[in-house]
């Protein structure tokens, strides 16, 4: 499938799809120790993405404020490699936390190491690498939501 027959590209798919999502929980099998001004990371057009039994993606933060599906993210921060057991899906506006300590959230996708890997970029206020935070092997990770359309909607 090609980009222009993808529906998220093709702006078809509402801003929060989802009915309801089950947290996708995995553990740091990796702590990285590094961060780029200048990354620029492509960010996928598409709003969620599937991870299978035992997917391990790489988790990054950024602190751009205007990060969002189908644009370049200058900065990255690499927190560290995460696998999940038990499948599911990650969506644009899942919180993110990592041992329990709230990290952002999620903002899109990085298929530059795809099919070995993709990247899960988060947006935090805090812009630093997975061994600045103090993160370790074996930290929970977990990845909640996002909010719902009628959730959004709720007073």
């Amino acid at each position: 499938m090609t980009h222009d027959q993808e529906p998220y590209a093709r702006g078809i798919v509402p801003e929060r799809p989802f009915a309801a999502v089950r947290p996708l929980v995995g553990e740091l099998v990796a702590v990285l120790a590094v961060s780029f001004p200048d990354r620029n990371l492509e960010l996928e057009p598409f709003g969620s993405r599937a991870f299978p039994d035992g997917a391990i993606a790489e988790l990054c933060v950024t602190d751009q404020p205007d990060a969002r599906p189908g644009q370049r993210v200058a900065r990255a921060a690499y927190l560290g490699f995460v696998r999940f057991p038990i499948g599911g899906i990650v969506a644009v506006g899942a919180r993110c936390s990592v041992a329990g300590e709230e990290i952002g959230e999620v903002v899109g996708f990085d298929g530059v190491h795809a099919p070995n890997h993709w990247n899960i970029v988060v947006r935090s206020a805090r812009f630093a690498d997975g061994a600045a935070r103090g993160l370790r092997l074996g930290a929970t990770v977990t990845l909640s939501g996002p909010a719902t359309a009628s959730e959004l909607d709720s007073p």
